[in-house]
């Protein structure tokens, strides 16, 4: 068990090593206006090595948010627009052949870059998402009779148009849980669109970013991520909440198990546990308090759960599974 001396020496470290944060939110907010949600979430992918799924309509700044994240970050960035044409070779890459050499050589592709946008990732088919989805697991890609690791840091930000579903392929239940987070976004209020209104028809150096963090930091502040205290308390408290989409039954929600046909795996308690851990850094604190389990819990388990032909007929959704989850189960 860690002491509060260890607690206190922990807080002075991330107090430091987590001012690169601000950094970020003032540089990305010269491009980005309001969803301060959505950068968290990528900022959190970032930090734990999770891959984003972020599903919004069209307009919504998804695309702007992930590039502008990039720039402020010395990393490499690759978009790749999802078509049902796109083959796996178009995104790890293929054997060249060279005939003044006589030879095949690797030509690589979009996959090796530190941030891999992957826009509309629904219509592509299924050999396609299962290449990016086995990069993204393994963090290496094999072309031809070699293996290449993919540089850190790894992160893919997939984007889904929730309204237009003719002619795509949704992502399969076991290939969607590879996502470390599924993040809704919504319109920005009056105010917000006001400011993105004026900003469009303003100055022409809108949209001008500088890098103010390097590669380097992100990898240093994941390994801190890891050491931010977290409580036994708070332990079961993940433990009480997942198990509770499992068995909802035992935690007396009775009404919850016609509603679900399954509950979070073991990844939705290691994601949930180390995503409360990022949130935590990223308040520059050096211990997990409930809050940030409460704050983080929809973006982890909303794709996680399972949901009944009932639960669709009485138009229920995975926020008022967990919404009920939360309000019924003790809070340490």
């Amino acid at each position: 068990m860690q002491t509060s001396v260890d607690i206190e020496a922990l807080n002075q470290q991330i107090k430091i090593e987590s001012a690169f944060v601000e950094r970020l939110r003032a540089e990305t907010s010269k491009v980005i206006v309001g969803q301060p949600i959505m950068f968290d979430r990528l900022l959190l992918g970032l930090l734990t090595k999770g891959h984003v799924l972020l599903e919004g309509l069209p307009g919504l700044a998804k695309t702007l948010a992930i590039k502008t994240l990039a720039s402020a970050i010395n990393a490499q960035f690759s978009r790749i627009q999802f078509t049902p044409d796109l083959l796996p070779a178009d995104i790890v890459g293929t054997m060249i052949y060279n005939p003044q050499q006589n030879e095949f050589t690797v030509r690589k592709g979009p996959i090796f870059s530190n941030f891999i946008l992957a826009d509309e990732i629904n219509r592509a088919p299924a050999k396609v998402q299962s290449a990016l989805l086995e990069a993204m697991q393994e963090r290496q890609v094999t072309i031809g009779k070699e293996s290449f690791k993919l540089t850190e840091p790894f992160l893919v930000l997939a984007t889904q148009n929730p309204i237009e579903q003719e002619g795509t392929y949704p992502l399969p239940e076991a290939q969607i849980d590879r996502f470390m987070l599924k993040v809704k976004i919504g319109y920005p209020n009056q105010e917000e669109e006001r400011e993105i209104v004026r900003r469009n028809l303003g100055v022409s150096d809108f949209g001008k970013i500088g890098q103010v963090v390097t590669t380097d930091e992100i990898l240093k502040a994941r390994e801190t991520v890891r050491k931010v205290y977290m409580d036994e308390k708070i332990e079961q408290y993940i433990l009480d909440i997942v198990f509770a989409t499992r068995d909802p039954k035992s935690y007396g929600l009775n009404d919850l198990v016609p509603l679900i046909t399954f509950g979070g795996s073991p990844r939705a308690s290691i994601n949930l546990a180390l995503a409360s851990k990022a949130k935590a850094f990223m308040e520059r604190r050096g211990f997990v308090i409930p809050e940030d389990v409460r704050s983080i819990c929809y973006d982890v388990l909303r794709h996680r759960i399972g949901l009944s032909y009932e639960a669709e007929a009485e138009e229920i959704t995975q926020e008022d599974i967990i919404r009920q989850i939360l309000d019924t189960v003790e809070v340490p």
